[in-house]
């Protein structure tokens, strides 16, 4: 199975058909500002991110540039909640990435869980993936394989999956999150980029949402983002579906290196 390929069916099964959390809407994103609150230019010059990062950022992948860092973990939470569009069928969906890096030994770990039924099946769907330099190793059902699908989910990155902002500019806002001194910014649905989702022809999507960066890392601690979409195929889903996809991400531990080995039962 080509690498592109299985990396998209490892990612739909994680997003698409399988039981989630109901009744969030844009205005529960916990720390999103009003732009009321960040209206004054005295506010704005009192609370200004450094000089590099005042006129505005770009992160077209969240978790750019984190490979310069020695060491961290960040957890990705995905939601899907709708039905397939143009019909009364619903659809949800939930799941969990959880991602360690250590730069000194060129090791990743990957773990990934699921709930609910999938794709037809009624079991869950985790696995763990771990590379440590050039070797691969991945752990599902059981079963432990070394080959092109170990590659693939050890290398599974949040740019790939949830995308990023192409432009964002401060609110004023500051805050210690996630144990590192960050400055919110704010953008525009248009900003967005979501390499996950394509909208059909008459598909419409609105979203809000708020990126919170370290200037002193010069990387993403926190991305949050709901969706509200209509008509879209998520994943190269051959039917289109309507509703809410929420997106969560945050970035821990910055400078702790973990000690990353081969999963139990390789």
């Amino acid at each position: 199975m080509p690498k592109l390929t299985l990396f998209l069916t490892i990612i739909f099964a994680l997003l698409v058909g399988c039981s989630g959390r109901r009744g969030q809407q844009l205005s529960d994103i916990p720390t999103l500002a009003s732009p009321d609150e960040a209206a004054t230019a005295q506010f704005m010059t009192e609370n200004a991110p450094p000089p590099a990062y005042r006129d505005g950022v770009s992160f077209p992948e969240v978790d750019a540039q984190l490979d310069e860092l020695s060491g961290w973990r960040y957890v990705v939470t995905l939601e899907f909640d709708g039905i397939f569009a143009r019909t009364p069928r619903e659809t949800s969906a939930t799941a969990r990435a959880e991602v360690w890096f250590n730069q000194l030994a060129s090791s990743r770990r990957v773990v990934v869980e699921t709930a609910g039924e999938l794709i037809g099946q009624e079991e869950d769907n985790n696995f763990e993936a771990v590379r440590l330099g050039p070797d691969t190793f991945l752990i599902s059902d059981n079963v432990c394989n070394t080959g092109a699908d170990a590659e693939t989910a050890a290398d599974l990155k949040a740019g790939l999956l949830v995308g990023g902002v192409r432009e964002a500019v401060p609110t004023g806002l500051r805050a210690t999150l996630n144990g590192e001194e960050a400055w919110q910014y704010r953008f525009e649905t248009e900003d967005l980029n979501l390499p996950s989702i394509r909208l059909d022809e008459n598909g419409t999507l609105a979203a809000n949402g708020e990126l919170w960066v370290a200037p002193e890392r010069d990387t993403v601690v926190r991305f949050y983002v709901n969706l509200d979409v209509e008509n879209a195929f998520i994943f190269d889903r051959q039917l289109p579906v309507s509703g809410q996809v929420i997106v969560r991400y945050d970035l821990y531990d910055i400078g702790n290196v973990p000690n990353i080995t081969i999963p139990f039962g390789c």
